[in-house]
C-alpha cells in the first residue's frame, strides 16, 4: 500500500536510462545478483571458493559434495532500500542432502518481493493493490570427480511478475519466465603441513544464468538474463584445532553483451537498442568477452573483484569483514562488508553490514541481514 514503492521503481529504471551513454550493463531479474545470506554478504559478497555452507546454491553448488554434515538447511532475509521503504526485501531458503560420500543434491527459493503498490486514478479512487514479485527455484547435483575436485550442475526456473493491474485489460502483458542453467566445479586441497600452521587451499568456478532471454509482453523488448562468470581463490591457516583463518579472492564479469553505438551515430539510442536486443542470450555470453567499444581496457573494467577474510574460533564463533569494487564505468559498486556468525550446537545465526564507499548510493547500504542455518544428520570428514 505504499505508492512511493511505484514512484521508486520508476526513479531506477530512469537512472538506468541515463547511464546508457557510460555503457553500464543491465539485465532482467537483477536480484539474482544480490547476495541473499549473510554469511557471503559479511565477506564482500562472495562464495564461489568460500568453504561449504547451506547457501552455496546460489554461489557454487559443486561445494555441496563436500559438506561435513549429512543434511543442512538455510533461511535468509535482507532487506532493500530500506532507508527509503520497507516492504522490499529479498527472502532465500535453502536444503542440501548428501547422498553419500561423494555426491549431494540440492534445492533452493529466492524470492524478491517489492512491497504493495496502491494504484489510484483520482483522488477518491479506492485504489488498487498491486503487489509485483520476481522468484528463483533452483534444483543442483553436485559430485566429487576426485578426493579434491567436485562439479556440479544446476538448473533453474525464473519468474518475474512486474505487472500493474491497469494491464490486464491487454492480452499483450504477463509475467515473464525462463529457464537456465549453471555449470561449477570446486577445489579443495587436502590438509598441508607447513612450518608453524597446516593450510588448506581453496579455489571455484560457476557459470551461472545460461539460459534464454525474457519478454513481458508480445513483440516488446526482450531482456537478457543476468548470466554470469565467477571465479576464485582461497587459504585456509589452520593455526590449531580452534582458530582458523580464511582469506579469498573472488572475480565476477557479466555475460551480457556492452551497450554500445551501433550505428555510429554518437549516441546510444533506440535504434542502436533494437540492434541490441536482436542479438540471442547465447551469442551475447560468447561475445560479451570482446565486445567493449573501448577494447580490452573496457573489457577489463567489466570485471569486479572482491576481498574477503573469515575468522572462525572453536567452530563457534566467527567473524568476517570484505571489499567489493567496480568500476566507475560500470555502475561504481564499492563497499567495506562486516559480519558476524554464532553457532550452538546444530544452529547458527548469521549476521552482516554494508558500508558504501561510492559516490552511487548502495541500495544496501546501511542494512542489517539476517540468516539462520541448520546442520543435520550425520558427519562426513573429507582429507
Amino acid at each position: 500500500m505504499k505508492k512511493i514503492t511505484f514512484i521508486l521503481m520508476l526513479m531506477l529504471l530512469v537512472k538506468a536510462n541515463a547511464q546508457e551513454d557510460q555503457r553500464v550493463i543491465t539485465t532482467a531479474v537483477p536480484f539474482l545478483t544480490i547476495a541473499a545470506d549473510a554469511r557471503s554478504a559479511g565477506m564482500g559478497d562472495m562464495g564461489v571458493a568460500t568453504s561449504t555452507d547451506a547457501f552455496s546454491q546460489q554461489w557454487n553448488p559443486a561445494k555441496f559434495a563436500f559438506a561435513e554434515r549429512k543434511m543442512g538447511i538455510g533461511l535468509s532475509y535482507t532487506p532493500y532500500l530500506e532507508s527509503i521503504i520497507t516492504d522490499i526485501s529479498l527472502l532465500n531458503g535453502s536444503y542440501y542432502n548428501k547422498i553419500n560420500e561423494q555426491s549431494a543434491f540440492a534445492v533452493s527459493l529466492r524470492y524478491f518481493t517489492l512491497g504493495e503498490i496502491e494504484l489510484r486514478q483520482f483522488a477518491n479512487d479506492p485504489g488498487t493493490l498491486a503487489k509485483p514479485n520476481e522468484l528463483a527455484l533452483d534444483g543442483s547435483y553436485s559430485l566429487k570427480l576426485s578426493p579434491t575436485f567436485s562439479m556440479a550442475v544446476a538448473g533453474r526456473y525464473i519468474r518475474s511478475n512486474l505487472r500493474l493491474p491497469q494491464q490486464s485489460g491487454s492480452v499483450d502483458s504477463q509475467a515473464a519466465s525462463s529457464f537456465a542453467v549453471d555449470v561449477a566445479g570446486f577445489y579443495r586441497s587436502r590438509e598441508i603441513a607447513y612450518n608453524s600452521f597446516d593450510g588448506r587451499w581453496r579455489a571455484g568456478f560457476n557459470i551461472s544464468n545460461i539460459g534464454g532471454k525474457m519478454q513481458y509482453d508480445e513483440g516488446g523488448q526482450e531482456n537478457f538474463l543476468p548470466s554470469n562468470l565467477k571465479f576464485g581463490v582461497g587459504f585456509d591457516f589452520i593455526l590449531d584445532q580452534d582458530n582458523v583463518i580464511g582469506i579469498t579472492s573472488e572475480f565476477n564479469k557479466l555475460l551480457v553483451p556492452t551497450p554500445k553505438d551501433q550505428n555510429g551515430d554518437g549516441v546510444i539510442d533506440s535504434a542502436d537498442n533494437d540492434i541490441y536486443q536482436n542479438e540471442s542470450g547465447f551469442s551475447g555470453i560468447f561475445g560479451s568477452f570482446g565486445d567493449a567499444p573501448d577494447g580490452f581496457s573496457e573489457e577489463l573494467k567489466e570485471f569486479t573483484w572482491a576481498l574477503g577474510a573469515e575468522y572462525v574460533y572453536q567452530d563457534a564463533f566467527m567473524v568476517r569483514t570484505g571489499y567489493f569494487n567496480e568500476s566507475e564505468l560500470k555502475g561504481s559498486r564499492k563497499f567495506f562488508t562486516l559480519g558476524a556468525g554464532f553457532k550452538f550446537k546444530s544452529a547458527q545465526i548469521d549476521l552482516s553490514y554494508l558500508f558504501s564507499t561510492s559516490q552511487v548510493r548502495n541500495p544496501l547500504e546501511n542494512t542489517l541481514r539476517f540468516g539462520l542455518t541448520f546442520s543435520l544428520g550425520e558427519e562426513y570428514y573429507n582429507d
